[in-house]
């Protein structure tokens, strides 16, 4: 590293003590980019990386709603505005035990370079609460929100910061919080992304994610002279991204064997078809249940709690072809990223927010495996949000196929955007790297040509 660099993420320690998450992120975007910050000496006299790493704006605010036994709850509420020089803030809501301005602020950081690489003019920025709506009723849920929208509403609109879901945050949230705005700000607006169908919503919204993911695995193995057909994936997680990671996986030929949720995982050697994905789809999104059912339901399927001691999660320890990290952050670590490599994995394409740590990143560069980093490969989701602006702007709203379209046009240009910046900076094939580059350059420009703002 460079002495700028080694110097910048030293400061970077230094003020956001205790924000692991957050340090990790910028180690990982501040690294790829030395070569250019060597090309380019401007960008270090401007202090672009400075003032990319430090958010614009803050908002943490309390969230104080009654429970169906009539009891005070209080949780607390974050806005992370991070970056506005390509678009308004954009980026998801999440409702979870484990939110923290460190998880808000690395989620916010890499939204910031994600949604640049969709070409689309959005800027960055995340948000959410501590508040968890597992085992809460729909009334409970519908009060925290109000709640919650009850001093967000002042920091967003359709012009200025677009949240949408994340993690704990899907239709259900996204309506009442977008109630609540309605009546708090007297105004229907695209405000939110994610939205039901009937009031400003985009069809192919709650799949994009998914989707993208296994688009841009795709395009990664075109560059090899492979398709998906026939190639046997591990999916982690069992919420909307791995749900439509399965689904489209399928759509491609491909055979995914296995889901997971905090509890355990299950391993399907027949391959997870149609019917046994509507069948976990009723379990996660209707039901409600934990994932073990589904080897209740199948007998041929194995289910196995995980350990939360281990130094390993003995998903990523099953022979494969792909795998499709669709969890939470961190699920891969360096012994799981060994014991992918070891069973036959040859393609990563993360569908959830750094899934990967920084050994297992390593591992996965080091061994040349086509690897496609979240802020690239699970662009999709805040692709078709995109779209979904674009649809409310012009209140008119686009067909399945037609956003399906665009959407693979989209990811098909960021992985074309990330193989060039990689050739271009003499690290090719490096994904990590490449989706780094472009990211930050698109932003950068725009920086330097607005000022010192």
């Amino acid at each position: 590293m460079s002495n700028y660099v080694d110097d910048l993420l030293k400061e970077v320690a230094a003020k956001n003590g205790g924000e692991s998450e957050f340090q990790q992120a910028v180690h990982e975007v501040v690294e790829s980019l030395d070569p250019v910050l060597e090309r380019h000496p401007e960008y270090g006299s401007a202090k672009i990386l400075e003032r990319i790493i430090e958010p614009e704006r803050v908002i943490m605010f309390r969230v104080p709603w009654v429970d169906d036994q009539n009891n005070v709850q209080v949780n607390r509420g974050y806005r992370i505005e991070m970056n506005s020089a390509i678009g308004p803030y954009k980026g998801g809501l999440r409702f979870h035990p484990s939110v923290t301005l460190s998880i808000l602020k690395f989620l916010a950081f890499e939204q910031v370079f994600k949604n640049a690489l969709t070409t689309l003019p959005m800027g960055g920025g995340k948000g959410g609460s501590d508040f968890d709506p597992k085992g809460k009723s729909d009334n409970e849920v519908m009060r925290f929100c109000q709640a919650f929208m009850g001093e967000l509403y002042r920091h967003i609109g359709a012009n200025t910061d677009v949240p949408a879901g994340d993690i704990g945050v899907g239709g259900r949230e996204i309506g009442y919080l977008f109630g609540a705005y309605k009546k708090y700000a007297n105004e229907f607006t695209g405000v939110l992304t994610g939205k039901g169908l009937s009031w400003g919503g985009s069809l192919i919204r709650p799949e994009a994610t998914g989707y993208g993911a296994v688009y841009f695995a795709a395009e990664m193995l075109q560059t090899r002279g492979e398709t998906l057909e026939g190639k046997r994936c591990l999916v982690s997680g069992s919420g909307n991204v791995a749900q439509y990671t399965v689904e489209k996986l399928l759509d491609l030929g491909a055979v995914p064997i296995s889901l997971s949720d905090s509890n355990g995982y299950v391993i399907d050697e027949d391959g997870i078809d149609r019917d046994k994905l509507d069948f976990v789809m009723d379990l996660k999104n209707v039901r409600r249940g934990r994932i073990r059912e589904y080897a209740d339901k199948y007998s041929n399927a194995t289910y196995s709690d995980l350990d939360a001691g281990a130094d390993h999660n003995p998903l990523w320890n099953t022979p494969a072809d792909c795998a499709f990290p669709s969890a939470t952050q961190n699920e891969i670590n360096g012994v799981d990223a060994d014991n992918l490599l070891e069973n036959g994995v040859h393609v990563v394409a993360e569908g959830a927010n750094m899934p990967t740590t920084p050994e297992g990143i390593d591992r996965f560069v080091n061994a040349g495996i086509l690897f496609g980093p979240g802020k690239a490969a699970n662009a999709g989701g805040v692709a078709v949000s995109g779209l979904e602006m674009a649809q409310n702007s012009m209140r008119y709203n686009w067909t399945r196929d037609e956003v399906d379209k665009r959407l693979r046009i989209i990811m098909r240009g960021i992985h074309k955007s990330c193989v060039e910046a990689a050739e271009r900076f003499d690290t090719p094939g490096n994904y990590v790297n490449g989706a780094n580059i472009a990211g930050f350059l698109k932003v950068a420009d725009a920086m330097v040509d607005q000022g010192i703002v």
